[in-house]
């Protein structure tokens, strides 16, 4: 009705005159115009094109990658999904959860993280001030409210997720729940991701024990150590994460708390791989290697895991390089 109401007022305003016929030609091509900028920037959803980004450039984290494909799969070929999508990764840092939310741009948008359509937020950075919280709160819902209104499959990254005033995260809770509608507008299609370095701890030790009783790695999956459980009860009973204090946990609208795992030197050795093309660098498997051993390690005596994750390493790539 919008379009017919717009492409009749520009007529009006033309004084322009056409057959109804003709005019409701008019309007069914104005409609597809119409239809067309509102997707604008947004792709085809293709499971496997989503499942062979993962694969090939997502590392060590088996778990995430599967519960990730899932979710966002099942969410974007749900034509009437009854609430948003809510995603809430943990782990400590270097571990993926930036680039795995980069990668789920880049699967739903045609310019990926850079689409005006991706939405980011830094705690420390875009709410600094605690006396200032009344004033972010209305900004961060005005944000939302309208960037939702423009385009339905908005997608939202909060960073620094365990460091957010619950104030803030409960400005955000309206948009989350099931068949929200906030004045008029539908969220139900909208993405939201956050990022948190809360249960990291409790899903190293998860990891290192499994290591340590002569598991497998790609043998550790959601329910194997309750691994899920563990990470909500870490959140929920953590006195200085915002999550304690806010109704998202409490009424069940994260859809899922997904585990980040620490990295093993061989996952910091595809990292550098990786590094070596966006440097235009030739592929060196023992320059890889040197690169990746080069890194800090721990427990001290076993050094198992990366200390920084693969943050830093194109840094020291480019070191190893100079």
């Amino acid at each position: 009705m919008k379009v017919r109401h717009f492409v009749i007022v520009l007529l009006l305003v033309s004084n322009i005159t056409f057959s109804s016929g003709f005019l409701d030609v008019f309007v069914a091509a104005a409609s597809v115009v119409y239809t067309y900028f509102e997707r604008d920037d947004l792709l085809p959803f293709d499971s496997k094109r989503l499942e062979e980004d993962l694969r090939e450039n997502f590392f060590g984290q088996h778990i995430a990658s599967n519960v990730i494909r899932r979710a966002v799969s099942s969410f974007m070929t749900d034509s009437k999904p009854n609430k948003p999508l809510a995603l809430s990764f943990h782990g400590t840092s270097g571990t993926g959860k930036n680039h795995a939310a980069k990668i789920i741009a880049r699967n739903v948008y045609e310019k990926g993280e850079d689409s005006k359509h991706v939405h980011t937020f830094i705690s420390e950075h875009h709410f600094p001030h605690k006396q200032k919280l009344d004033l972010y709160s209305a900004q961060l819902k005005q944000w939302i409210h309208e960037s939702v209104s423009r385009f339905p499959r908005s997608m939202f990254i909060f960073d620094e997720m365990d460091k957010m005033h619950p104030q803030l995260i409960d400005a955000i809770k309206p948009f989350l729940d099931y068949n929200a509608r906030v004045d008029g507008v539908s969220f139900r299609k909208a993405i939201f991701v956050f990022l948190s370095n809360a249960g990291g701890d409790v899903i190293t030790g998860v990891t290192l024990d499994f290591w340590r009783e002569g598991n497998i790695r790609e043998n550790l999956w959601m329910d194997s150590k309750e691994l899920e459980i563990k990470i909500s009860q870490n959140i929920f009973n953590d006195k200085n994460s915002g999550f304690l204090h806010s109704n998202i946990i409490d009424e069940h609208l994260v859809d899922h708390y997904i585990p980040f795992l620490p990295l093993e030197l061989k996952h910091v050795r595809q990292c550098v791989m990786v590094e070596m093309v966006h440097l235009n660098v030739t592929q060196d498997s023992d320059l890889a290697d040197e690169v990746a051993r080069d890194m800090p390690y721990f427990p001290k005596e076993e050094r198992i895991y990366a200390v920084k994750g693969c943050k830093s390493v194109r840094q020291k790539l480019a070191q190893h390089i100079d």
